[in-house]
Parts: structure tokens; sequence; C-alpha cells
């Protein structure tokens, strides 16, 4: 690099040379000096015509008005000289710079006036500088002149490579352009000064991607180059563009820019099917719209370029098998559209088309956008169900029949090629009253009992014909039984409506018209036949006209009726149906007279009558004593209530309900002789639980023998131990601690006795034997108090 500068360097100064000998020789004598004289005189000059023109002399000097940029030498470099003309060289004369740059960029020599830059200079970051130069007194520093301004212009080096500023850059082109087609425009940017030289004039030139495209030097517009240019072939390609200054020159500085170029995809490819025949195969137990294979015309072309329509053009599965596309993979997917049959037809042939449904006209040359291929499609065998002969059976029996008549047969067959034997079944869910059997082998159906057309005029049921052997395939049909109709009803009155007669009424009036219907079927040419009941022939107040259409008017015979005499009439009229056999029944028809105004306003209430003959006053008396009885009901339960027995057990037997009573004091912890010790073997009764009748323990376990005290023992210590004891081992037993409160002190205790139960272990003179004629609750305190006396008479 520092050669190629040194060279312009070299170069720029000789052309400097030649144009400052090219000034000085155009400038008269006086300016090969380089000097120009600032002084109070004026020149004249004569013109050739010999006129005299005056000027003033300028009074300073200038060798240079240019420095060139990026000067590296060793010595600063010199950018030019100042000179005044009072200037005589004795050194009283200082020279002094200002402006941008001065002392810091350039510099003076306060004696020469010579300028030296001190700093490479760069044009791209100032292109030039203002100064200011005067000269002023050395002592003084008078000016002795006023100041001039001059500028020094950097001038341009080729120091600055071309730039793309926008690099990398990317581009689109279709295939199989023309060559010539424009695929982008780049643009490189120096940063040298354009006005002066080459340094900024740039050519541009491709250094990758040839032989497919070029460039423009001048304007940086890339083109194909090549023709056919083949997206599937190769679909990107990365080009280098490089910009050159100095006119492309040698020594000129240079730069590159990366640029990726895709092709764009076009319809130029057809489809093709990779196979001109393709086999498949679908089982014959596949139903319709089933899959049955797919295959697919690859077409290499893009986007909707290589959309791909398919179509069946011939063979003799067409109607059997159809065709469509599956959008998201562009496959050709065959479906079954008929059922198969492996016995009836093993193979079938489709011819298969694959078409561009976008075609780019600029490419119709190149041959048509479509490919046939062949499909050949084999039925298999399977295990398939039986098959009935029929879709649906429907047969008839007569109502009424006796079971195991015959209804009808049914029948199927394996279609496999094993032929299996079958075996018939009737779903119980389809006949859950089991009307019906069938014969498992010959598929015939017959009646378990009596059918009734009235009740259920129609059966229908399912047959299950199941093949032995094999996977058990099952097939089911529909059995459609209807039941015939034999006359087994009579027929009856339509309506069993009561007809209200006026009292009133003349003879010969009709007062009702009767129909009937009949639960068999009747033919169009069958008809009732209504008459009057044998019983009632020779009644003489109604009479019976049957009008030969289902029907039959009641008439009057006579008048004077009296509905206090009798309000109902019952008139019994027998229905024949004509049919066969010939049924009949006789209906009763009432006839209610009712009392009518001269408006033939009818007045029927009916006599209150009570049921069984009570009358009112028997009915009141009776719901009076139900009140009464109801009444002493509630009273007697209030009382009871009151009087509610004690759910607590009070024994006559336990003493304890006795001791409580006595309100004397008692003898002391050793008065063992005022009570009895029994009373304290059941200790619940000291917090005032006692046994309840309505609650019965669940498990009792009874003492162990030997360690109950007997009921006279004086040894209450031994008595509380033995409690104790009792009390720990019974798991079912409440926590009896409450038998701790027993203040016992022992034998010998120091306190006397305050009982005065005591005083029974004393002589005394007081009989207590009356105590035996209190009854069965002082039986205790006879046999304590007398207990004395008793001992007295056994001894």
């Amino acid at each position: 690099m520092w050669e190629e500068l040194r060279l312009q360097v070299f170069w720029l100064c000789l052309g400097l040379a030649v144009w400052n000998t090219a000034v000085a020789a155009s400038s008269g004598p006086q300016e090969h000096s380089h000097r120009r004289h600032l002084s109070p005189h004026r020149h004249r000059e004569r013109r050739k015509e010999g006129q005299v023109l005056h000027r003033s002399k300028r009074g300073w000097v200038w060798n240079q008005f240019f420095v060139i940029e990026e000067y590296t030498g060793p010595d600063p470099v010199l950018v030019g000289r100042l000179h005044s003309d009072v200037d005589t060289g004795d050194g009283n004369i200082k020279y002094i710079l200002s402006g941008e740059g001065a002392g810091i960029i350039f510099v003076i020599d306060d004696k020469t006036g010579n300028i030296h830059a001190t700093k490479t200079l760069d044009r791209e970051e100032q292109a030039e500088y203002t100064l200011t130069a005067q000269a002023v007194a050395r002592d003084t520093n008078k000016p002795l002149e006023p100041p001039s301004e001059f500028i020094v212009k950097v001038q341009d080096i080729n120091d600055n490579p071309p730039e793309f500023l926008h690099g990398p850059y990317y581009a689109r082109v279709e295939e199989m352009s023309n060559v010539g087609t424009s695929v982008i425009q780049v643009t490189a940017t120096d940063a040298d000064d354009p006005t002066y030289g080459n340094s900024a004039r740039l050519v541009y030139s491709i250094l990758q991607g040839q032989p497919y495209f070029s460039v423009e030097p001048h304007t940086g517009i890339i083109r194909t180059a090549l023709p056919n240019m083949d997206r599937e072939a190769k679909q990107e390609y990365d080009v280098v563009i490089q910009a050159k200054d100095m006119g492309g020159h040698m020594g000129g500085l240079s730069g590159t820019a990366q640029v990726k170029i895709t092709l764009t995809d076009v319809n130029d490819n057809p489809p093709k099917f990779a196979q001109g025949v393709y086999a498949m195969s679908v089982a014959e137990d596949k139903v319709p719209g089933e899959e049955v294979g797919r295959l697919k015309a690859r077409d290499p072309d893009q986007g909707e370029n290589g959309l791909v329509d398919y179509t069946v053009l011939e063979g003799d599965g067409m109607n059997v098998f159809e065709i469509s596309k599956d959008s998201e993979s562009q496959e050709a997917v065959i479906k079954l559209k008929k059922p198969v049959d492996f016995e009836t037809k093993r193979s079938y042939t489709l011819k298969v088309e694959a078409v561009n449904p976008n075609v780019d006209s600029r490419f119709l040359s190149w041959g048509p956008y479509k490919d046939t291929t062949v499909v050949k499609i084999s039925v298999e065998d399977a295990d398939e169900p039986p098959a009935f002969m029929a879709p649906s059976y429907t047969f008839e029996v007569e109502e009424n029949a006796p079971g195991g008549t015959l209804v009808g047969r049914v029948h199927a067959k394996d279609t496999d090629i094993a032929n299996n034997p079958i075996r018939y079944l009737i779903p119980r869910y389809t006949d859950l009253e089991e009307f019906f059997t069938i014969s498992p082998e010959e598929g015939t159906i017959k009646t378990t009992r009596p059918l009734d057309r009235e009740t259920q005029p129609w059966h229908n049921i399912s047959v299950s014909a199941t093949e032995i052997g094999g996977h058990h395939q099952d097939a089911k049909v529909r059995v459609n039984i209807k039941v015939k109709d034999v006359n087994d009803n009579a027929p009856e009155f339509a309506t069993q409506d009561e007809v209200l007669m006026c009292d009133n009424v003349s003879p010969g009036k009709a007062i009702k018209t009767v129909s009937a219907v009949d639960k068999d079927e009747m033919s169009p040419r069958q008809h009732f036949h209504f008459s009057l009941a044998p019983k009632a022939v020779s009644n003489h107040n109604f009479s019976l006209k049957d009008n030969r259409d289902n029907t039959a008017t009641i008439v009057v015979m006579r008048k004077g009726f009296n509905r206090m005499i009798q309000d109902v009439y019952a008139l019994p009229i027998e229905i024949n149906d004509n049919g066969v056999p010939a049924l009949s029944s006789t209906n009763t028809l009432l006839i209610r007279v009712c009392t009518c105004d001269s408006k033939d306003t009818m007045s029927c209430m009916e006599p209150q009558v009570l049921p069984a003959g009570l009358s009112t006053g028997a009915l009141v008396a009776i719901l009076a004593c139900i009140v009464i009885l109801l009444a002493i009901v509630v009273l007697f339960v209030a009382l009871r209530r009151q009087k509610k027995e004690p759910l607590i057990v009070f024994e006559e037997e336990d003493i304890r309900e006795n001791i409580i009573t006595y309100d004397d004091e008692g003898g002391g912890e050793e008065d063992t002789e005022a009570f009895d010790i029994a009373t304290l073997q059941n200790p619940d009764g000291i917090n005032g639980f006692l046994p309840r009748k309505d609650i019965k323990p669940d498990l009792q376990f009874p003492l162990r023998p030997g360690l109950r005290p007997v009921a006279n023992s004086v040894d209450v210590d031994e008595f509380i131990k033995t409690r104790v004891s009792d009390a720990d081992h019974d798991p079912t037993a409440p926590p009896y601690d409450s038998i701790q409160v027993y203040g016992y002190e022992g034998r010998g205790s120091v306190a006397g006795s305050l009982s005065s139960l005591e005083s029974v272990t004393t002589d005394s003179d007081l009989d207590y034997d009356y105590l035996q004629s209190w009854g069965p609750r002082f039986k205790k305190l006879a046999e304590l108090y007398g207990t004395k006396d008793l001992a007295e008479d056994n001894s």
C-alpha cells in the first residue's frame, strides 16, 4: 500500500511541478521569483496600445496552497512560505499564524515564514483549512501590515476503497428466463474526491457466478447470462460482484459484495408416475367408502405449479371404485364404491390419469402436462358371514292357531368356498315373550302358543344365522309375522252412554241411534244386524229399527212415562256381526226418564238413596259414635302419659332405697351391725345409676367363685378389695372408680362411731318385733334389729 502511495505522491509532485512551470512562464518576469511585493508604489504596465495601467502591489508571496493527504514522510510537509516586503532579513520581523489547526496541525517559522503540517491529514475528514497570517515587529509585536487570510486545501489521494453499503444482496428471478434478464442492481460508494482524478471512478465486474450471470461495468446491473436455467437442477446461486476505483486500472482499490440469487418456479415440468402399473388388493368384506390404496404422480414444480388432479379414464372397475385426491400429500386415493365379492369377480383394472390444472402457455410446446398409469386391484377372499336369500321375510299365521303351527322358513348359506353349515337362532331380545321357535338346522319358524290378533297384530322378530366352524360369523335378518284375523270377538256398543228421555215424550219419536264396533277385522260387505233380545220383544215401551248401515234407531212406543214410578229402563239389544262363524252379543241400553218443562228442559236428579238402605239419621248417629270413641281414646292416652311407669327398677328387696331414709347418726366406720354390707354389692347406686328395665345388658360376667364375701360380713376392707378385683377383671364393666370413695379407716379406729345403729350392739330394752308386722319393705330392718333376739333364742 505504501508503494502505491509513494507512487501517487510522485506523480502528484511531478504534475505540480509542470503546473508551476506553466504558471511562471505566463506571469511575466516579476513572477519567476515566486514573490509578490507589497509597497505603496504602483507599477506601470503598458499595453500593446501604449495605455498605462496602475495596480497595487501585494505584500505576500505564496509558495504553495495544497497539501497532500495521508503523507507519512519522516519530516513535516512544507505547506507554503510567507514573506513580507518589509522583511529585510535582519530578524526584526515575526510571522504569526492563526485559524483552523494553527499551532496544532499547522506551524509557522516566525523568522522565515515557512508553514509546515505536523500531522497526517485526511481529506475525507476535512477537505480544507482557513488560516490568517500577519507580520509584526518582533520587539513590540506591533502589526507591520494588515492580516491576510488564505486557504489550505487537502489534496486527495486514492486511499479509500469502494464499499457496498447495502450488502449482502438477495434477488429472485424466474427459471427459464431469457438471456439478459435483469436480476438486481448493486451500487458501491467511494469516499475519495470524485472531482479530482480517477480515485472515485468505479468499474463493476463479476468474480463469482459465471457463466450464469453477468454485470454491467458502469451501472452494476446483474443480468442472466445463460438460457434455460432450471430451478429443479439448481435453485440458488452465490454471486460475488467487485467494484474497483481508478477506472478499473492497475493500482485501484476494490470492494466486493455477496449476492444470493434464487430461481423461482414456473410450471415447466409435467406430472410423472413412477410406475407404469400399480398393484393393489381389497378384501371382499370391506364396506364402501374404505380406502383401497394410494398412488402419486410426482411433479418437481412448486406451489400451484406442482398441483396434480387425478381421474379414472377407463377400466372394468370404474363403477366399483372411485378416486379422490389428498390435498396435503397430493396423492390419489382409491376407495371402494360398491361391495366386491371374491366368488363373483376376483380382479379389476383402472386406467388413471394425472394432469396439471395450471399450465403455463409459454411452455406448451414442451409436451403434454399429464401422465397415465394402470392400477390392477385384486379381490381377496374373506371369511364372510352367511347371507340370507332375502333381505327380509314376511309370514302370516292365523290367530288362535295351536302351538307348533308352522309360520314359515328362512334360508341362509355360507358364501365362502368352504360353504360351512348354518345354525339358526331367534335372539330373545326380539321375542321376549317367546311366541316363536326356530329349527336350528332347517330354519323353520313355529308358534309356541295361540296368538291373539287383537292383542298384537304383528310380531317383528330377528333370526340369526351362524356358520358352524370358521370364525363363527353370523348374520341377522328381519322377520315380520302377521297374525291373520279370525272372527272370535262379538260386536258391542260403540259407546256405553245413558239415554235421557223426557217423561212427556210422544210415541213414535226416535230417542237414540246406536252403533257397534267389533275388535275383529270386517270385510267391506259385512254389516251388523241389530234386534231386540227375545226377552224384550214383547215390551210395549220401546222398539228398534235396524238402519242397515251398522246403526239402529230406538223408537218410543207409548206415552205417559212417570219417573216416580220407574225412572230407568233397561233395553237389551242383540247385535250380530254376520261373520264366519257368526257371533252375536246382547248389550243393555239404559234409558233414564227425566222431567221436562214446556221448553223441554230436562231435570234428571236422582232420588237420594243411601247405600245399604241406611237413612240419613242413622248415618249421622254412626258418625257421632265414631267421634266419641276417638275422643275417649285421646283422653285415655293423655292419662296414661301422666301416669307412665318409671323406667328405673325399684326392687322391694333392694335395701339401698331404705338406707337413705334414716335420719339419725351412724355409729362410725366399725358400726357394721346397723346396716347390711350387701348394700355395697352394687356400687352404681351411690352415683344415682340404677338398673333400667328398658335396657338389657349386653354381657354379664359372674363373680369369681370364692371371692364374694357373705352378706353379713363385717370386713369392709376385704369386701372393697374384692369388688375392685372384680371390676378390674370384667372387660364389660364400666370404670367403677367411685368405689374408692369409701372412707374406711380399718379396725381399731380411735374415732368413735356416731351412728345410732351401734345401739343394736348394746344391751337395750327396746323391742323391735313390731317391725315384723310392717310388711315386706321393713323386712330387712326387722332382720337387723331382731338379730340379738334371734341369737339369744338360738342360744
